[in-house]
């Protein structure tokens, strides 16, 4: 042991205790180095209520008398030293004895790499890779802007393709580079957004049950190979979204709980403490130490992986003491209302920090509440988050395609209600894996009517997401209409796709995401009331709602109708606010998506009859259970 080793300064210490130390990744945990001519690995930890603490590993028989460590004399709470002769790959816990006498193994919260579970050691890693995304890093601003088109693909990558022939395993980060990567770009989604991949004990969990926030999962392979896989997918030019949880933590032995035989990462009181939701602890937002471990965290990610992207998982849980809790279950705040102070404080904190440090990536927020002004500014009094999962029209809108046609214009206003808000937060329409699991159904089964009108309800379905205000996410499996629920512990149905009617569907997918992409009008003012204008939202009678799309150019503008019947509606008029010829760029009933067909012979030319308090009109064919998209075409 050479204790004169302290690669933390006392400047790192002050900040750390003040809750300003946003790269603790780079002082705690284990870090391999060279000291005095010694090679060898530096450990740290954050454990203030230990009486003792050592490094076990497979380098000293797991024997916790070999390799202690000393506790720094600053009041920091900090354990460390320096092991000579423990390389990567090194397996390794923390034996702690607290003041009371309370003794634990814990995997380090700092560990770059980690056993394959069930088992639970941290392994000493580095993280040098040689990037080869310069180019990406470079222009990613724009592709990250709010006025770029965000086309999300959300994945789990255990459940996304396994290998049959292979016992069913996982595929790993490499293997999956290459198949994941062609297939984002083939089909012309913008991001790829993956449910937790750090480090969790449960797979079950999907990975919203963290113990290393600075691990990838080893199920797929190390650090670097998730590297590679990242590199990849900026190769092609897909941005890289991860989700992440500061929201909660599971009880696991050797993770965060308890960890020096105190309530150390999270609240000690019960009320605070417990989430009844998913039986595992919160959080401690009022401490500095947790503040700079959860910040340093998301930074690692955007710093260490060139991640662009971050969403934060059940904000609306972080922000209501109350949540899922009944009368007398929660502590109220200072001032005898039901918002968490702290975690409001967090969040706006960590949005603070992210945007100025990584001014080119993106936070959403995951709130399901009415929470105000999410993704404003926090200098106006908002969260500051970039984005924000709309919940309320993917719920009004599943409920609204539930119905069977005949009772939709029942709830027309469950299609409307949308537009009122859709302005008041920069928001992602999400069709997303919460919608498709315990017995939800997926979205195709989710539609009503025989198998032709479920396909034509989910290419409408689909079709009305791309053309309403809001960015845009689509679970796995949802791009070819998956019969079946989604279930992590088998690959997707890929065998649907030699059956035209799911061949349809991807087609569909396929083109949708490239005309949004190559039309301004479709994503540009996805925030400003500027970009949408009614044209008709009455005709609850026929099920049918009509809008135009703009963009920052007068010569951008979209005119979309959807007939949510499956009666063909012929001579159907609609008011159109210029001249010229309206081109049928997209038409969800078209044949290539194995729809019957009824159109209007690629566009129409608009007539000089007033409709809709509008200068001129379109007689329309509307296909059944269909979406048309009619683009402008200026008279010369």
């Amino acid at each position: 042991m050479n204790s004169k080793t302290n690669s933390i300064t006392d400047y790192d210490v002050y900040l750390f205790k003040q809750g300003k130390h946003f790269k603790l990744y780079e002082k705690l945990g284990s870090h391999i180095l060279e000291v005095e001519g010694l090679k060898g690995t530096y450990f740290s930890v954050w454990a203030p209520n230990a009486k003792q603490v050592s490094v076990i590993g497979d380098f000293n028989e797991w024997n916790p008398k070999i390799s202690p460590l000393r506790l720094r004399d600053d009041g920091s709470g900090i354990w460390e030293g320096f092991i000579e002769g423990v390389d990567k790959g090194s397996l390794y816990k923390y034996h702690i004895l607290s003041k009371n006498n309370y003794k634990v193994d814990k995997a380090d919260p700092f560990a770059f790499y980690a056993e394959t579970p069930p088992n639970t050691a941290s392994i000493v890693w580095d993280l040098n890779y040689n990037w080869e995304d310069g180019e990406w890093m470079k222009e990613r601003y724009k592709k990250n802007s709010l006025n770029s088109p965000f086309a999300i693909y959300e994945v789990h990558l255990g459940s996304w393709r396994r290998v049959p022939e292979q016992n069913d395993r996982f595929l790993t980060y490499r293997e999956m580079a290459p198949y994941l990567s062609h297939y984002l770009k083939d089909l012309g989604f913008t991001h790829l957004e993956l449910l937790p991949i750090m480090e969790h004990p449960f797979y079950g969990s999907w990975g919203y049950q963290i113990t290393g926030y600075f691990s990838p999962t080893s199920r797929y392979g190390a650090p670097q190979d998730f590297m590679y896989l990242i590199d990849k997918l900026h190769g092609e030019g897909i941005g890289i979204i991860l989700d992440w949880v500061p929201s909660h933590f599971p009880t696991d032995g050797h993770g965060l709980v308890y960890f020096d035989g105190t309530y150390l990462f999270e609240y000690e009181d019960y009320r605070k403490r417990y989430h009844p939701d998913w039986n595992s602890h919160i959080f401690d937002y009022g401490k500095n130490e947790v503040r700079s471990f959860l910040i340093s965290s998301a930074l690692f990610w955007l710093d260490k992986y060139h991640v662009d992207g971050i969403r934060i998982d059940a904000v609306a849980s972080m922000l209501y003491l109350d949540y899922s809790r009944e009368e007398g279950e929660w502590v109220p705040n200072v001032y005898g209302g039901k918002e968490n102070l702290e975690a409001i404080s967090f969040l706006s904190e960590l949005n603070e920090v992210i945007y100025k440090t990584f001014p080119d990536v993106l936070t959403i927020a995951e709130e399901s509440t009415a929470w105000p002004m999410v993704s404003r500014p926090t200098y106006i009094g908002g969260l500051g988050f970039g984005m924000k999962w709309n919940m309320g029209w993917m719920h009004d809108t599943l409920y609204y395609f539930s119905k069977d046609p005949i009772y939709r214009k029942y709830h027309h206003n469950q299609l409307t209600f949308s537009i009122w808000y859709a302005f008041s937060e920069n928001y992602v329409l999400p069709l997303s894996h919460d919608e498709v699991v315990y017995g939800k159904g997926s979205l195709i089964r989710k539609m009503p009517g025989d198998d032709w009108q479920k396909f034509a309800n989910l290419r409408l379905l689909l079709s009305y997401m791309y053309a309403h205000p809001g960015k845009k996410l689509l679970f796995m499996g949802s791009e070819f209409g998956q019969w079946d629920e989604w279930y992590h512990e088998k690959s997707l149905d890929w065998h649907l796709l030699e059956y035209e009617p799911h061949k349809g569907i991807m087609r569909l997918v396929k083109d949708l995401n490239h005309l949004y992409r190559r039309e301004p009008a479709l994503y540009e003012l996805d925030f400003d009331p500027k970009g949408f204008e009614w044209v008709d939202f009455g005709d609850w009678e026929k099920s049918i709602i009509s809008f135009l799309r703009k963009g920052k150019s007068s010569k951008d503008l979209f005119l979309i109708v959807c007939n949510f019947t499956p009666v063909p509606r012929l001579n159907y008029r609609v008011g159109v606010p210029r001249g010229g010829f309206w081109e049928e760029v997209l038409n969800s009933d078209a044949k290539e998506y194995n729809g019957s067909g009824f159109g209007n012979f690629g566009g129409v030319e608009a007539t000089p009859i007033p409709f809709h308090n509008r200068d001129y009109s379109l007689s329309l064919t509307l296909p059944p259970l269909g979406a048309l998209f009619l683009k402008n075409i200026e008279e010369a």
